[in-house]
C-alpha cells in the first residue's frame, strides 16, 4: 500500500517510519510505500492524484467539505464496518463524528487538534502580564504591554494564507451563532451580518499592529524565521495555531527540544457576539483509505494507528493530544492538558472553516483575508469572495 502524510522532518517523520515498520512486521503480507509531503502542498497533490485515479491507498484526511467532495466523487472507502471493537473502546463517538457523512465513517481519527493561542510564559512575565486574556479587550492590553516591553506580540505566517485566515475563523465563531455556522455549510449563502462583522473585527484588530514585522512574507512552519520559529526562539510572544503547534515549535528551538515555557489559552470572547462562549475550532485529524485500497489491509492499518502504544508514541512525537482516551492520560504538559480540557467542555466544536466549506470556498476565504491584512481588500470583499466561490463550487 502507498501512504501519504505531512510530517517531513524530525520526530514526526520518524514516528511514521517506525509505525509503518511495526505494522509491516505484524503483517508480513503487507508492504507500505511512504511519501511525506509538505503540509501546504498536500491538499493540491492529493486532489490531483484522486482526480487522476492514482490516489495513495492511505492518506491524511482534513474532513469537512473537502472530505464530502471526495465522498461525492466516490474516491473514499466507507470504513464503518472495519472499525474494531478495541478501537471504539478507546475513541469517543464524538471523535468519529468529524469523520462521518450520512452515518458512514470515511476516516479514522488520530489526533484532537483544536486551536488557540500558544504563548511564552517568560515573555508574558517580562511584560507584566499576570493572567492570560479571556476577552478581546484583555488581548489588546496584552499586545500593548508586550510592545512596551520591546517584544513582538503575535507571530503570524501570512505567507501561507491559512494562518492569517484563522483570525477570521475565530472571529466568525464568536460573532456567528452555532446554527449559522452549521447551516451555512449547507446553504453556502453567507448572508448573515455576522460574516461581515467577523471581517470588521479582523480589520480593527490588525489596525493595532499586533503582528510580527514582515508577517505577510513570513511562512508558518518552515524554519527559524517562520511564525512557529519566532515563538520557538522568543522573537515573538504568542501565535494563534492548532494543537499540532508544540511539535513544530519544538523542532525549531535552538536545542530541538520542546519549548520549556510554552503554554496555551483559548481564543478570547467578544462582547455582543452571537457565538457560544467556549466554542472552539480545530476538530480532529484523521486518515482515509482510497476507494481502490485493499479493504482488509487498509482498515487494519487504521485500527493499528489507534492502539494505545501507537497513540502514546504519536503524542510524544508530535507533542499533540492523541484521540485515544487511554493515551490522553499520559499527557503531562500543562499546555496540552489545557487544550484537552477546553476541547472536552466546549459547547460547540467546528472544524477549520476552509475545511468545513470545502476547498474552493476555503481557498477564496483564505486569500481574501490576506488581501484585507495587506490593505488590498475590505471586510465586504471577504464576503463577496466566498459567495462568488460558493456559486462556482
Amino acid at each position: 500500500m502507498s501512504f501519504w502524510h505531512n510530517a517531513t522532518a524530525g520526530p514526526g517523520k520518524a514516528f511514521w517510519e517506525k509505525t509503518v515498520a511495526d505494522f509491516e512486521a505484524a503483517n508480513p503480507n503487507v508492504k507500505m510505500e511512504i511519501q511525506s509531503i509538505q503540509n501546504e502542498d498536500l491538499d493540491g497533490k492529493l486532489q490531483t492524484a484522486l482526480n487522476s485515479g492514482d490516489a495513495p491507498d492511505v492518506f491524511m484526511q482534513r474532513g469537512g467539505g473537502k472530505m464530502a467532495a471526495m465522498v461525492k466523487a466516490g474516491q473514499l472507502m466507507d470504513i464503518t464496518g472495519g472499525i474494531s471493537d478495541a478501537t471504539r473502546k478507546v475513541v469517543s463517538e464524538g471523535s468519529f463524528k468529524a469523520q462521518t457523512i450520512d452515518g458512514k465513517v470515511y476516516a479514522m481519527p488520530v489526533a484532537v487538534l483544536p486551536g488557540g493561542f500558544f504563548y511564552s510564559k517568560d515573555l508574558f512575565g517580562k511584560a507584566g502580564i499576570t493572567q492570560t486574556p479571556s476577552t478581546l479587550a484583555e488581548l489588546q492590553t496584552a499586545v500593548d504591554k508586550l510592545k512596551a516591553a520591546g517584544t513582538q506580540p503575535i507571530a503570524l505566517g501570512a505567507k501561507d494564507a491559512w494562518p492569517a485566515a484563522f483570525y477570521y475563523y475565530f472571529f466568525a465563531l464568536r460573532e456567528c451563532s452555532t446554527s449559522t455556522v452549521t447551516e451555512t455549510a449547507k446553504s453556502m449563502t453567507f448572508d448573515d451580518p455576522c460574516w461581515l462583522k467577523a471581517g470588521q473585527d479582523v480589520q480593527r484588530f490588525a489596525a493595532t499592529q499586533p503582528f510580527n514585522n514582515g508577517f505577510l512574507t513570513t511562512s508558518a512552519q518552515q524554519g527559524a524565521g517562520s511564525s512557529a520559529g519566532l515563538l520557538a526562539n522568543h522573537k515573538a510572544a504568542m501565535e494563534l495555531m492548532g494543537a499540532w503547534n508544540p511539535g513544530v515549535i519544538g523542532s525549531l528551538t535552538p536545542d530541538k527540544k520542546p519549548l520549556p515555557d510554552l503554554d496555551w489559552f483559548p481564543f478570547p470572547s467578544i462582547e455582543g457576539g452571537a457565538g457560544e462562549p467556549g466554542a472552539i475550532l480545530g476538530g480532529v485529524d484523521g486518515y482515509s483509505c482510497s476507494a481502490k485500497a485493499p479493504k482488509a489491509e487498509c482498515t487494519a492499518f487504521l485500527n493499528f494507528l489507534l492502539q494505545t502504544p501507537v497513540q502514546e508514541a504519536y503524542y510524544k512525537a508530535f507533542q499533540a493530544p492523541p484521540v485515544n482516551s487511554e493515551a490522553q492520560g499520559k499527557v503531562t504538559e500543562p499546555h496540552l492538558k489545557s487544550v484537552i480540557a477546553a476541547y472536552s467542555k466546549a459547547p460547540f466544536v467546528s472544524q477549520w472553516l476552509d475545511t468545513v466549506y470545502g476547498q474552493n470556498v476555503g481557498n477564496a476565504l483564505n486569500t481574501a483575508v490576506v488581501n484585507l491584512l495587506a490593505g488590498k481588500g475590505s471586510p465586504e470583499d471577504i464576503v463577496k469572495a466566498v459567495k462568488t466561490a460558493a456559486k462556482r463550487a
